[in-house]
């Protein structure tokens, strides 16, 4: 069971002692890239895989999907790919990086949040004007969403900040630095009390579907196919949408 950042595990494990036990980690190791909205969900689907696959670790690393097919692009090794929307999906498939074709697995919509109490008075995308907003970078799923979400309400998007992915916004909303933010409906969910969540007119039409690859890199294939076929599960559609995900449609 790893989180770790992306290159960390390399020097980890060279660094282990020519002496080590093979009881000391386990083998195979299967590493998931996925987007930053699945933080949540998918290190709990971590605990439930790993107890019904003891002699499996998972690696999980998280980030916008735009940088994580970026990174296999620079040889970045691992077994799964599972992003926020099918255009940066597809990116990784021109560029061969898929084993087969991808399944979707989840759908997810969009949240304006703020701080705890609303301080600047939000009451929607409309009312957003000479307030401070925080959204994700254009390149990032989240980030395109959201400019389809002021399209359809026909209202100009000024951001203050644009955050890498979906947990930069929600860390500057949590931390008071601006009005408010654009995020997943399951990172408003998972912010709990850290954040007020506003609902906005037109967010049920912009929907992101989450598909899920195995890579062509795989070293894991078996054990890869279980995650994903875990993922795909009835017990896995329930875990997501505990989460706040939709179905995967």
């Amino acid at each position: 069971m790893k989180h770790l950042t992306v290159g960390v595990v390399v020097t980890l494990l060279a660094g282990l002692p020519a002496c080590a036990s093979s009881g000391e980690r386990k083998t195979p190791m299967v590493r998931v890239l996925a987007a930053a909205s699945l933080t949540e969900s998918f290190t709990k689907f971590e605990a439930v895989y790993e107890d019904k696959h003891p002699a499996v670790d998972v690696e999980l690393s998280f980030d916008s999907s735009a940088i994580l097919v970026e990174q296999l692009q620079q040889g970045l090794e691992a077994d799964i790919l599972a992003t926020a929307d099918g255009t940066t999906m597809s990116r990784a498939q021109q560029y061969d990086l898929l084993a087969v074709a991808p399944v979707p697995f989840a759908t997810n919509t969009l949240r304006l949040i703020t701080p705890p109490g609303n301080p600047a008075g939000v009451d929607g995308l409309a009312d957003l004007a000479g307030k401070t907003l925080a959204v994700c970078v254009p390149a990032a799923p989240c980030g395109v969403a959201t400019v389809q979400l002021f399209e359809r309400g026909g209202l100009e998007l000024t951001a203050a900040t644009e955050e890498q992915n979906v947990k930069g916004v929600l860390t500057k909303v949590t931390l008071g630095e601006v009005d408010a933010g654009v995020v997943y409906a399951s990172d408003a969910l998972a912010a709990g009390d850290k954040v007020q969540t506003i609902t906005t007119k037109n967010a049920s039409e912009v929907v992101n579907a989450y598909p899920i690859g195995l890579l062509a890199g795989t070293r894991n294939r078996k054990a890869a196919q279980d995650w994903i076929d875990l993922v795909l599960s009835v017990e896995g559609q329930k875990i997501l949408a505990s989460f706040g995900f939709g179905p995967r449609g």
